[in-house]
C-alpha cells in the first residue's frame, strides 16, 4: 500500500468515525506585521515601573514596530524621554494619542478611569492583580470587544510563569536587604549587622513560604552569613529549595508549637507564602509576635494577598515601616517598584520577547493558537470573558479559549 493510499485511507476511517482533522498549527500562513504599540505614564499610586526600556524599544522599532511613549513615563526608573526619542519612540504630551496605538502596555493593572480612553478591537498587556481587579474593569473590556493578556499568567518555553518569577526574584533578594538595614538601625532595630562574623553568632532568619520569593531571600541571607530556617507546608517545594541553593539548611512543615519557638529566637521573620487563590493564610498570630525579641524585624512580602502575619498591615514606599509589640514590621505592596529600574529591565525582556513573537507569528491571533503559554495568559478574547477564575470570583459567563481558537480557524 503506497503512503498517500495509506493517508487516504486514515481519513476516511476518521471521517466515517465523525471526526474532523484539525489544520496544523504550523501550517497557518505567518505573514509578518508591522506593530502599533503606545505606552501611557503610569497614574497608580507608587508605581515607578515602564514595561519598556529605551533599549528593547531600539529593538523592536529597527524590526519597523511603531512606538508612541506619553511624556515622563519611563521618570519613575530614571529613563527621560531624551532616552526615549533618541532610541526612535515618539514622545507624545496628551495621553489620548497614546491610546490610538494597536497594542496598549503597561506594568499597571488596568484602572476603570483608563477605560473611556481604550479603543474597540484594542489589545492591552498589563499585570492584573486579581485581589484589586474590579468587575466594572473585566465588563468594559468585554464591551469594547478587547484582547486582553495578563504578565503573570503568560507562561514561557519552560512552562514557567516568567513575569511573576522575575518580580519574585526581586522582591527575595531586596527583603533581605531591607531587613538588614532595619535590623542595624540602632533606634529602633537590634543593632545587628545581618550575617554573622568570626566569634559572634550569626544572625537568625526565618522565611515563611519555599516558593521563588522565599528560595531568593535564602540566598541572599545565605550570601550574607545568617543562619537561615525554612517552614512551608509542601514539602517538595522544600526540597527542591535545597536542591536549587546546592545546600542543606533547616527545613520544617508549618508546625505551631515549632514555629513559636523558632520565631522566639528569630531576628528576621519574612512573610513569603503565595495563595493560588484568594487572601494568604494567617501563619504567625499576633500573640506569636508579642514573643519575638524587641528590636526584631519582620518583611511580609506577602502583603498583596493580604499578608500571612496577623499584626501586617498594608505601608507605602513613603512610610513603609511600623512598630507593634516593638517588633519593627515592614509591609509594602509591589516590593520590586522600589528598586524600579531593574524591575523595569526585568519586564522589558519578557514584554519586548513577546511582542517579537507578535511578529515572527504574524500578528496576535497566530501567536495564540500557536503558542499555549501565550494562550494562557489571555483573559479577555474579542470581548469573551477567558478565565475561569475571574469567571468565578465575579459571576460572568465563561468562555475556553480553546473553543473559540477552533471556531475561527
Amino acid at each position: 500500500m503506497s503512503e498517500q493510499t495509506h493517508k487516504s485511507l486514515l481519513s476516511e476511517l476518521a471521517a466515517a468515525a465523525g471526526l474532523q482533522t484539525l489544520e496544523k498549527y504550523a501550517d497557518i500562513e505567518v505573514k509578518k506585521q508591522r506593530l502599533f504599540i503606545g505606552i501611557p505614564k503610569e497614574n497608580a499610586f507608587q508605581e515607578n515601573r515602564v514595561p519598556l526600556t529605551p533599549d528593547s524599544v531600539e529593538t523592536l522599532i529597527a524590526q519597523g514596530h511603531k512606538i508612541i511613549i506619553e511624556s515622563k513615563a519611563g521618570e519613575g526608573a530614571r529613563f527621560s524621554d531624551k532616552d526615549y526619542s533618541d532610541a526612535g519612540a515618539q514622545i507624545v504630551y496628551d495621553r489620548k494619542q497614546v491610546y490610538d496605538a494597536d497594542i496598549i502596555l503597561k506594568v499597571a493593572p488596568p484602572a476603570m478611569d483608563e477605560m473611556e480612553l481604550i479603543k474597540h478591537n484594542q489589545t492591552l498587556i498589563t499585570p492584573l492583580h486579581l485581589p484589586t481587579l474590579k468587575r466594572e474593569v473585566i465588563n468594559e473590556l468585554m464591551k469594547k470587544q478587547v484582547t486582553a493578556l495578563a504578565f503573570e499568567y503568560i507562561k514561557d518555553e519552560s512552562n514557567t510563569y516568567a513575569f511573576v518569577r522575575c518580580m519574585s526574584e526581586i522582591a527575595g533578594s531586596s527583603s533581605i536587604l531591607i531587613a538588614s538595614e532595619l535590623l542595624a538601625d540602632a533606634k529602633n532595630g537590634r543593632g545587628y549587622l545581618l550575617g554573622g562574623l568570626s566569634g559572634i553568632p550569626p544572625t537568625q532568619v526565618l522565611i515563611l513560604g519555599a516558593g521563588v520569593v522565599g528560595e531568593f531571600a535564602t540566598r541572599a541571607a545565605l550570601g550574607l552569613g545568617a543562619a537561615v530556617k525554612i517552614y512551608d507546608n509542601n514539602v517538595y517545594k522544600l526540597s527542591r529549595l535545597q536542591n536549587n541553593i546546592g545546600e542543606r539548611f533547616y527545613t520544617s512543615v508549618i508546625n505551631n508549637r515549632r514555629l513559636l519557638n523558632d520565631i522566639r529566637h528569630a531576628d528576621v521573620v519574612v512573610g513569603a507564602i503565595h495563595s493560588e487563590g484568594g487572601r494568604t493564610p494567617v501563619i504567625v498570630t499576633e500573640s506569636m509576635v508579642i514573643e519575638m525579641k524587641p528590636g526584631s524585624v519582620i518583611i511580609d512580602v506577602s502583603i498583596d494577598q493580604g499578608g500571612c502575619i496577623e499584626t501586617s498591615e498594608v505601608t507605602t514606599h513613603n512610610n513603609p515601616t511600623f512598630i507593634k509589640h516593638d517588633v519593627i514590621h515592614y509591609c509594602v505592596p509591589n516590593i520590586a517598584s522600589r528598586v524600579p529600574r531593574t524591575a523595569s529591565y526585568a519586564i522589558s525582556n519578557i514584554a519586548s520577547s513577546t511582542l517579537m513573537q507578535f511578529n515572527e507569528y504574524g500578528g496576535l491571533d497566530n501567536l495564540i493558537r500557536i503558542l499555549e503559554g501565550v494562550r494562557h495568559g489571555v483573559y479577555v478574547y474579542k470581548g469573551y470573558l477567558t478565565n475561569q477564575y475571574i469567571a468565578q470570583k465575579m459571576e460572568l459567563k465563561y468562555t475556553d479559549i480553546n473553543l473559540l481558537m477552533t471556531s475561527v480557524m
